[in-house]
């Protein structure tokens, strides 16, 4: 039977169909492992001494302790030699440590897995995907040969796997693991590809995914407000990965970047001195960086001889914090640097178990020989095991565990993890028995099967000593937790670790990390830097971007008028309600002033008063002229136009008072029309006095017509027809667009103006261009009869009056139109006023005067005069 045919049967005998990835499982390890079952034929595996240690329960280790693998020269002279792995190295063989300790434990502990033991087969990868999947395929069949689909051992004493380091090996491994659901547990893998329960449905890690670490750095750049980094990243399928996640989470952020270069140290040095360039003229002050280190370290040599110093390091949990590594010169770069590595704590007796690690202790440990020589430079006797030691001043070693002095285990804590998830889910599948509508498990341990043991993996859930939770997701990874390290270099060039922060994706959004600022220690004067393209714009100030730059690029534009910013780097200023405006920092609107000519300030107090001393003046002139009405001053210029015009300027100027005040609906419609029709009334007075004055003069000759019309009938007619149009022109303007009040927000910023709306701003026109055209007509009246008789003779001052009157107006349509709110209708107000006042004084004053202190003048000889040609 070929193997061919075995492979087939052993499917027949599981009850099992080949599918197309058999097939292919099939061919592949053919390919690599030989032709295992044919006769004659023999498997030529790599000469591994792999050590073991026996127990109930076995677990399958397969890690890395050394870097490399050597394969010999052919030279076709004789059998090849077995490949050799070298670069042992301790970092990794501590995790090793690791496990041997956790089942050491496990195996002393009373309470977990009672009357059962665990134990161990461990085997090299020496970082080889090859080696490992050699040493899996051995795994599985037991014994020291492989036989495909086969186990070679009577009873199933493998409960699992637990490796590897990189992900790379990891999923080799995984891909034949997950074909007969046999579980593997990897401790520091990270490749998000791995979390896929389809590809790798037996795969679970105690180490976060690599994706969900991009986040975690992006809050705490946030935390930071550091939103214009660099990021470096290596060749790897993950840093890869990572970089991308890590720019998305940045963008969404707010953050930008500054730069996105790849490093690597098989690099040309020529192609890492311009990513060095790129960060020398940068102004990130903060770069990621998501590689090795010892793919960093070159690039870190090229900055040190850049004098590039005033940078911050953030690193991935793949940056294993060695300063060995680097000179003494560029490990001080780091001072200050953020690490993430995974969630840590404190193994108790861990150092004790360490401290007792020599050869009598654990015969098995085929690598604590190498151990001793790799940390102490010492030499067994006859044996160099790590062919470094050489040399007449050979160190033996004794193995005396005062020499050891072994602290950073930060590493080795997953890898604990994995060995006590294996034994609680052990224990809870021995505890609990058969499980209704799952599986039955047989009451002899060592007939347990593999996939039984994957379902109680996948739901374990266990507290460590240090009261941490350990668990699984669906896609077996553990949830997202990591530690935030602090590298702190003192003058002396000691250095040290510190735990500083912490991440949780299980908290809360927005809670997740938390930072111990106070025990950071930064790079420059020890001073948290900022990492900004741009200054924050402060309140009051929007973002405009930069032409052709990124969004954290910007200048800060003051907001524009009636606009606040009341929060920092905001990109659009708010407007503010109608009814409010900015204060002078524009942070915060604040209520218009409401501005209107109010009688509480002094311009509209002044106004107010002078108005009424002018009401009162005019009555007591009309009183005055009432007491001496009889006299020929006050008869020989119409008694009753004299009375009339002196009552329409007292109406005049106590009708300015409605413009002061609140505007009011009533107020506003009948001020302009009341106003209009008084002046118009007062205007037809004058006209009509004038119009009375050259009747009464050309009448003296007794064969002139005009004497028929002298007497109050032409006078009457004049003031009621000139104040009937204008009647018309109000009653209109009243009816079909009266005034209203209004709140006017626009005509001048940070107040509102209550003011009152014309309406229809073509009537006010209109009612004051009828008003001027009779003041213009009594004006030229006036002037023709200027020649008349001194003694005699009223138009002198009424043509004065009226001139000052049309002056008056002239002036006040530019100074109406130019001015607004309060001062718009002040200043209206004051040609009322002025131009009311000119008409009272000017023309009422001088007969006043003639009254009270020259009554002697008051006679009818003194009004003929010597010149007069009256009879």
């Amino acid at each position: 039977m070929d193997e061919l045919q075995l492979f087939e049967a052993a499917f027949a005998y599981e009850g099992k169909e080949m599918r197309p990835f058999d097939w292919l499982s099939f061919l592949l390890l053919s390919a690599v492992m030989g032709k295992a079952s044919v006769p004659g034929c023999k498997l030529e595996l790599q000469k591994m001494t792999p050590f073991t240690m026996d127990g109930d329960f076995v677990l399958g280790v397969i890690a890395l302790t050394h870097t490399g693998l050597v394969y010999p020269t052919h030279d076709f002279r004789a059998t090849p030699k077995p490949a050799r792995c070298e670069g042992f190295q301790i970092r990794y063989y501590r995790h090793v440590l690791a496990i041997m300790f956790a089942i050491e434990e496990i195996n002393q502990n009373q309470h977990l897995l009672p009357n059962n033991t665990l134990g161990f087969h461990f085997m090299d990868s020496c970082s080889s995907e090859v080696v490992a999947l050699q040493h899996t395929l051995l795994l599985l069949s037991g014994k020291n040969q492989t036989f495909l689909n086969y186990k070679c051992e009577a009873h199933l004493t493998l409960a699992g796997i637990i490796g590897e380091l990189y992900s790379s090996v990891s999923e080799v491994m995984a891909r034949i693991l997950g074909v007969y659901r046999i579980p593997q547990i990897s401790f520091l893998a990270q490749h998000p590809m791995l979390s896929d329960k389809l590809q790798f449905p037996s795969f679970l890690r105690t180490f976060p995914a690599g994706t969900l670490l991009p986040r975690a750095i992006t809050q705490l750049l946030h935390h930071f407000n550091w939103t214009w980094v660099g990021i470096l990243f290596s060749n790897a399928d993950l840093s890869s990965l990572q970089s991308q996640k890590l720019q998305q989470e940045v963008v969404e952020n707010g953050g930008c970047v500054a730069f996105l270069e790849k490093i690597d140290d098989r690099y040309p040095r020529e192609r890492l001195v311009k990513v060095a360039e790129v960060i020398h003229q940068s102004s990130a002050s903060v770069i990621v960086c998501l590689c090795f280190e010892v793919q960093f370290k070159p690039m870190l040599e090229l900055l040190y001889l850049r004098n590039i110093a005033a940078k911050v390091w953030v690193f991935s949990s793949a940056f294993e914090m060695n300063p060995h590594l680097f000179t003494r010169e560029s490990w001080r770069l780091l001072n200050g640097s953020l690490v993430f590595i995974g969630s840590t704590s404190d193994i108790p007796h861990f150092t004790n178990f360490l401290h007792h690690i020599w050869l009598s202790a654990h015969p098995w440990d085929t690598f604590a020989k190498l151990f001793w020589e790799k940390e102490f430079g010492c030499q067994w006797k006859g044996q160099n095991l790590t062919h470094v030691v050489a040399g007449d001043n050979i160190i033996p070693c004794t193995g005396d565990p005062a020499l050891f002095q072994f602290t950073d285990l930060s590493g080795t804590y997953h890898a604990y993890l994995a060995v006590y998830a294996y034994a609680h889910a052990l224990h809870n599948m021995i505890l609990e028995g058969p499980m209704q509508d799952t599986f039955e498990i047989d009451s002899n341990i060592h007939n347990l099967k593999p996939w039984q043991i994957l379902h109680y993996l996948k739901v374990v859930h266990f507290t460590t000593e240090s009261k941490k939770q350990v668990y699984f997701d669906e896609n077996g990874d553990v949830p997202a937790v990591f530690d935030i390290m602090n590298i702190q270099i003192q003058p002396d060039d000691s250095s040290q670790v510190i735990k500083v922060g912490r991440y949780d994706a299980r908290e809360s959004p927005g809670d997740e990390i938390i930072l111990n600022t106070t025990a950071i220690v930064w790079n420059q004067n020890n001073q948290m830097p900022r990492s900004v393209c741009s200054e924050s714009c402060s309140v009051g100030y929007r973002k405009s971007a930069r032409l052709g730059q990124p969004s954290c690029c910007f200048d800060c534009v003051p907001c524009s008028a009636g606009e606040i910013a009341n929060e920092t780097d905001i990109t659009e200023c708010w407007k503010c309600p109608e009814d409010q405006w900015p204060n002078e920092n524009r942070d915060k609107c604040l209520p218009k002033v409401i501005e209107f000519l109010s009688y509480q300030e002094p311009l509209g107090a002044a106004l107010a008063a002078v108005a009424i001393i002018l009401s009162f003046t005019t009555i007591l002139i009309l009183f005055i002229f009432y007491l001496f009405q009889d006299t020929p001053i006050v008869r020989a210029n119409n008694r009753g136009l004299s009375y009339l015009l002196l009552c329409s300027l007292t109406l005049c100027f106590l009708c300015s008072l409605i413009f002061v005040g609140f505007p009011m609906k009533l107020t506003c419609m009948i001020r302009q029309p009341a106003f209009g029709l008084i002046f118009t009334i007062s205007v037809s007075c004058i006209l009509a006095k004038t119009v009375t004055v050259i009747i009464a003069f050309k009448a003296v000759n007794p064969h002139n017509q005009l004497r028929k019309w002298v007497g109050p009938k032409i006078p009457n007619l004049i003031v009621i027809c000139s104040s009937l149009v204008q009647l018309a022109i109000c009653t209109y303007w009243i009816s079909s667009h009266p005034s209203f009040p209004e709140n006017n927000t626009r005509s001048e910023s940070g107040k509102i103006i209550v003011e009152c709306n014309d309406g229809l701003t073509m009537l006010f026109y209109c009612m004051l261009g009828y008003m001027g055209f009779l003041a213009i007509i009594s004006f030229i009246v006036a002037f023709l009869a200027r020649t008349l008789p001194d003694s005699f003779n009223e138009a002198k001052f009424i043509t004065f009056s009226m001139l000052v009157f049309v002056s008056v107006w002239l002036s006040f349509i530019p100074a109406y139109l130019s001015t607004q709110g309060k001062y718009m209708v002040a200043v209206e107000i004051f040609t009322i006023l002025s131009s009311g006042a000119a008409l009272l004084f000017l023309i009422f004053l001088p007969k006043c005067y003639i009254i009270l202190l020259q009554p002697e003048k008051n006679t009818k000889k003194h009004l003929v005069g010597k010149n007069s040609t009256l009879k």
